[in-house]
């Protein structure tokens, strides 16, 4: 098997801001895995807030090579478990290397990600399409730019509920709002009252990740779902997240990979949370994987690559929420 590393630095179409950053450039690594004439592919992005980088990556995945190199034919249950000790520090590039293995076996068995995991997809939720903060009028016209079923807004500002009053005056789409740790439990609590009123469906991670206590005391007096992300990273996350929260979101890169990430959304199941997969403005490399993950899925935001100014790759595709599969096996991705 043959590990090939790519670097790209992808350009959004719009400055994304949230409650701690703006960015115009996402840079990504892409993974490829070739073996028998197949090749399968895998991303990840460079995140701040969880201090990874691209060329961190990369340096993780050389030391591994030739462990990588020369695997034969496991499968990806397997594969994760070998590798992971080798990556537990950085799950990120964990995440890229267990997605490109997960399509590189599919296309080897000819099926789809989801026919290989006898998944239904007749019933796959609609992804949401993300309104990052900036000037309310710059928000009403990201909106008007892209009619949506859903949309995942961008809060944790001084204006919060009037910026959602504004945008409720142009569109009668379900509003999903995303604080990225912005708030405080008081604040969220009131804020909840305030956004159910304007037609939101959830908030997701409204405080900082650590504070366990803030999060009971606003799961037990929110009258809105409050749905984890920072809060919940790896496996063992999930079942702390149980009377703290009344979902998860689960990341792939933060977990390391379709292979955990399959696991968190049965343990969340079994505990009775609501299971969602967010992503981190893949291009549609990432974003295919997650694709076949709905499923299993309550809720969905998978619209990185609708941020892009320009892709890098052709796989799934999304109209108007709805997500439509390639006619590839795996992923179905192409890099272009």
């Amino acid at each position: 098997m043959e590990l090939i590393l790519r670097e790209y630095n992808l350009q959004l179409k719009h400055t994304f801001t949230i409650s701690r950053e703006s960015i115009d450039f996402q840079p990504s690594l892409i993974v490829e895995l070739k073996s028998d004439g197949f090749s399968g592919f895998g991303e990840a992005t460079s995140n701040p807030y969880y201090k990874t980088t691209v060329p961190v990556m990369i340096e993780d995945l050389e030391k591994i090579r030739t462990i990588i190199e020369t695997t034969q034919d496991e499968t990806p249950d397997v594969f994760w478990e070998k590798i992971y000790p080798h990556l537990k520090s950085d799950m990120f590039a964990l995440c890229a290397l267990d997605l490109a293995y997960n399509d590189l076996y599919a296309r080897k068995k000819g099926k789809k990600l989801y026919e290989l995991w006898n998944y239904n997809i007749k019933k796959n939720p609609l992804t949401d399409y993300t309104i990052g903060i900036a000037s309310i009028d710059k928000m009403v016209s990201k909106m008007q730019e892209l009619p949506w079923p859903i949309y995942k807004i961008k809060l944790g500002t001084k204006e919060d509920i009037a910026i959602v009053k504004e945008l409720r005056k142009h569109t009668n789409a379900v509003f999903r709002i995303d604080a990225n740790c912005g708030w405080e439990v008081e604040e969220t609590i009131n804020n909840a009252i305030e956004l159910k009123k304007l037609g939101v469906e959830f908030l997701e991670q409204p405080m900082k990740a650590n504070n366990w206590e803030a999060h009971k005391e606003v799961f037990k007096h929110s009258v809105l779902p409050i749905i984890a992300d920072e809060s919940c990273i790896i496996e063992e996350d999930v079942a702390k997240c149980f009377n703290h929260f009344h979902g998860v979101n689960v990341k792939l890169v933060k977990c390391g990979g379709l292979t955990p990430g399959k696991r968190m959304i049965e343990e969340a199941k079994k505990l009775g949370l609501k299971t969602m997969v967010g992503c981190m403005t893949e291009s549609t490399v990432g974003i295919s994987a997650i694709a076949h993950l709905l499923p299993q899925l309550d809720y969905v935001d998978m619209d990185g690559a609708l941020l892009l100014a320009k892709d890098i790759a052709t796989g799934v595709t999304i109209k108007n929420g709805v997500i439509h599969y390639s006619e590839g096996n795996g992923t179905g991705v192409t890099l272009i």
